[in-house]
């Protein structure tokens, strides 16, 4: 480990938050509640005609996913404060209910209005169970050993992308499409169950005072948070760019940011401390899984309509090709402990940039159409490489906080990684529009060929500029890889500042 970051030897003699004998039941709570909120992201597509069947508002139905979205992402900083204020316990029992509640409210909706208004409710809670569970999985386990709980997590996500559609499908047509909310019932009660029962934090020192809440400026994040990112997920959907709604939005928007600023340098606690952006390691980890939030839509998005359009495929066999990458991201993720043991948390998390980056290049000079392996491998190896990208920033730049700072700086990390998938969703949809339209004489959307896909495949002209479209995008991707890549050369510390008794 001597050319590895400072201080892995000596943090891997960290303290567990919890008895080895209790850990197992905590971490199978943390896999439930984890599997609640990956499981959420996916169930619900496609099911889509069942319920705009049932309760109607085709046109607004979007908000299914962006009302969830948008709750999330912006709960993840008050969230990630409030566990460091009052611990993780009460903050996972709590958003764990509270996604619970919405759950249920979702079952009873009677229109498409009250539907996502509770899917609001839920994605509130889920903010809660994404931000907590990676502290807490921190918490748990010494840094030698974080991988392991990292891998179990990633392995939860990728099993919760290939299973949530099809769950999803079969419980809309051989039951009822509630029944995709109504099963988080059972799982979150047995995971609430196993919390409350086997997770005892250890007790911290008390300051003396009474922790003060950051009310006022948790209120402006969460305001700001939802104005901009609802105009970035309704902006050239709902409304033209530079319509009066978007303008509107936009202008409100900065308007909150100046707010935001102004009450968090004057909170005593605040939810957003400057911390976070002053410290060079939080601040290029931040920076760098914001690029991969961005680059994650080009496949995620754009692969499926590409392999149903120019490869021909059945929606099923689409899937799989998007698939693969969920088998070897947990793998190399599992894997990365051996590499950043050696050269440290920054060059591992580069190694894997840098390979996305050239796998991400590689896309558009695959041949026409192609066969459907090819991009399947490129998945394959695009998730090996961020599997080493992701993980050894999360681990490491959660190794140079102490238990007080741990949850904001997580939250921190993952609020960005969310943006940067909203933004990415935003940006690529208008480049590949655009490159759509410019192909087809100035007419069609990604949207529009997406839907004629049921009717039968499309024309060869319309192949091409999908081809086209989707290739723009990756490259685009690319320039997020590599964005990501000089962030960490050029802003992150060579090697992270490890804690070595950060009082975990």
């Amino acid at each position: 480990m001597g050319q590895g970051d400072t201080g892995i030897r000596a943090a891997a003699t960290e303290q567990p938050a919890a008895s080895r004998s209790r850990r197992g039941a905590v971490v199978a709570a943390l896999m439930l509640s984890m599997a609640l909120a990956a499981l959420d992201s996916t169930i619900v597509s496609t099911a889509v005609p069942q319920i705009v069947g049932d309760l109607g508002g085709f046109s607004v139905f979007s908000w299914l996913f962006s009302g969830y979205l948008l709750a999330v992402t912006v709960t993840l900083p008050v969230y990630g404060k409030l566990s460091d204020t009052f611990g993780r316990k009460p903050v996972l029992v709590a958003g764990a209910a509270v996604f619970l509640l919405g759950s249920l409210l979702c079952a009873t909706a009677w229109n498409m209005a009250a539907l996502i208004a509770f899917r609001i409710v839920q994605g509130l809670g889920g903010g809660a169970l994404q931000g907590t569970v990676q502290t807490l999985a921190a918490d748990l386990y010494p840094l030698k050993e974080r991988p392991k709980i990292q891998a179990k997590l990633s392995t939860v996500w990728a099993t919760s992308a290939i299973a949530g559609p099809s769950l999803g499908g079969v419980l809309a047509a051989y039951a009822d499409w509630r029944w995709i909310f109504l099963i988080n019932l059972p799982i979150g009660a047995l995971a609430l169950w196993l919390i409350v029962r086997h997770l005892h934090e250890p007790v911290r020192e008390s300051s003396g005072r009474r922790p003060r809440i950051d009310w006022a400026g948790a209120l402006a994040v969460f305001a700001c948070g939802g104005v901009l990112l609802t105009a970035l997920v309704q902006g050239g959907v709902a409304w033209d760019w530079l319509s009066a709604p978007s303008l509107a939005l936009f202008g409100t928007g900065l308007a909150l940011i100046g707010a935001v600023v102004v009450i968090e340098r004057r909170a005593a606690e605040p939810i957003i401390p400057g911390w976070v952006w002053r410290r060079r390691t939080i601040a290029a980890v931040n920076l760098a899984l914001g690029a991969l939030g961005l680059l994650m839509v080009a496949p995620t998005v754009f692969l499926p309509t590409y392999a149903q359009a120019v490869l021909g495929l059945a929606p099923v066999a689409a899937g799989f090709v998007l698939s693969v990458w969920t088998l070897s991201w947990p793998v190399s993720a599992a894997l990365s402990q051996h590499i950043y043991g050696r050269i440290g948390f920054r060059n591992t998390a580069m190694l894997g940039i840098g390979t996305a980056t050239l796998i991400l290049l590689a896309f558009p000079f695959l041949p026409y159409p192609g066969e459907p392996w090819q991009p399947a491998l490129l998945m394959l190896l695009l998730g090996g490489a961020l599997g080493l990208f992701q993980l050894p920033l999360i681990i490491g730049v959660q190794s140079t906080v102490g238990w007080e700072e741990r949850g904001t700086t997580t939250a921190s990390v993952l609020f960005c990684r969310q943006t940067g998938q909203t933004i990415g969703a935003t940006l690529f949809g208008a480049i590949a529009n655009g490159v759509l339209a410019a192909r087809l004489g100035g007419a069609g959307d990604l949207d529009a060929v997406t839907r004629a896909l049921g009717s039968g495949a499309p024309a060869e002209h319309v192949r091409h500029a999908v081809a086209d479209a989707v290739h723009a995008v990756y490259l685009c991707a690319a320039g997020a890889a590599a964005l990501a890549f000089l962030v960490l050369l050029f802003v992150a510390p060579r090697r992270f500042p490890v804690l070595r008794n950060p009082g975990d």
